[in-house]
């Protein structure tokens, strides 16, 4: 299948943009869930130290290389879509930049929770926990189905 100026490449950006996705996705299940364990323990103690390790390895490591491969593979395949022509996709580039934010927000909340701050409940860390998958559940069909 050839598309737009990245021609036969395009099934592989896509396909590679696919991959990637998974790995930002699994970090935001992943990074809500670690902030979840860290707000039970005393702030500045060893398990709190800890859980700020691995927050920090997460982001480093996991989410802010997949976000920015998910936003320079997705854009590339976008453009080369057609952008002015699909209003769906419209639609999943609004939806990704609201994702964005809350990694964003996730980001910021693990930092101060890493400086000892806990300036939201665990439960609402729960609650927040399940933004990614109800944007997953947007997204996708959005995605495959293409409706307008």
């Amino acid at each position: 299948m050839t598309v737009g100026f990245l021609g036969g490449a395009y099934v592989w950006v896509k396909a590679l943009h696919v991959i990637v996705t998974f790995f930002w996705m699994a970090g935001l299940f992943m990074l809500p869930r670690y902030l979840v364990y860290q707000h039970a323990e005393v702030p500045g103690s060893p398990a709190d130290r800890a859980w700020s390790e691995r927050t920090r390895r997460l982001r480093r490591i996991i989410l802010t290389p997949s976000l920015v491969a998910v936003w320079v593979l997705g854009l590339l395949a976008a453009l080369s879509y057609g952008l002015a022509t699909a209003g769906w996709l419209h639609l999943k580039i609004s939806l990704v930049l609201l994702l964005t934010g809350y990694h964003g927000w996730m980001v910021a909340l693990s930092r101060k929770m890493a400086a000892g701050a806990r300036p939201i409940g665990e439960r609402s860390l729960r609650m927040w926990n399940e933004f990614p998958a109800l944007a997953t559940i947007a997204i996708v069909p959005l995605a495959i189905l293409k409706p307008f």
